[in-house]
């Protein structure tokens, strides 16, 4: 296995277990976690486009089809966005109503998983546009 395939193979590992974490953690408590409700809408994007794209990307990565991993990489994109839009949840509140964060009981309500889910997807979605665009996947 050449590097870039196992770069590749772990970042779509990764990515997936965003999708599916971020599901779980908003899923269950109805899209509060944090300083905002996320709305149901969001969270349904994100997880459709991110199952979408991982089904597309894993088919590219079968078969090369330079149209599939058009599609699958505009799927990860559509994934990242929606991915950052939830993560804004955590940006602080100012002003005399506001208050503090919903606490869930992963990683005791911080924003520490979902930095690193959504940070990471962004950057694997740059990856995954790189080795795309040139050809090495």
């Amino acid at each position: 296995m050449t590097t870039t395939l196992i770069i590749t193979v772990v970042l779509t590992a990764l990515a997936a277990v965003d999708v599916a974490l971020t599901r779980l953690r908003l899923g269950r408590s109805g899209g509060m976690a944090g300083r905002l409700s996320i709305p149901a809408g969001l969270l349904n994007l994100h997880t459709t486009a991110g199952l979408l794209a991982l089904a597309a990307w894993i088919g590219y990565l079968a078969s090369h089809l330079g149209a599939l991993g058009s599609v699958a990489v505009a799927l990860w994109w559509v994934t990242v966005v929606a991915g950052l839009l939830i993560l804004a949840r955590w940006l602080p509140a100012r002003g005399r109503h506001s208050s503090g964060p919903v606490k869930d009981n992963w990683m005791d309500g911080g924003p520490g998983l979902s930095l690193l889910a959504h940070l990471g997807l962004l950057g694997g979605a740059v990856v995954f546009t790189t080795y795309w665009w040139m050809g090495w996947v």
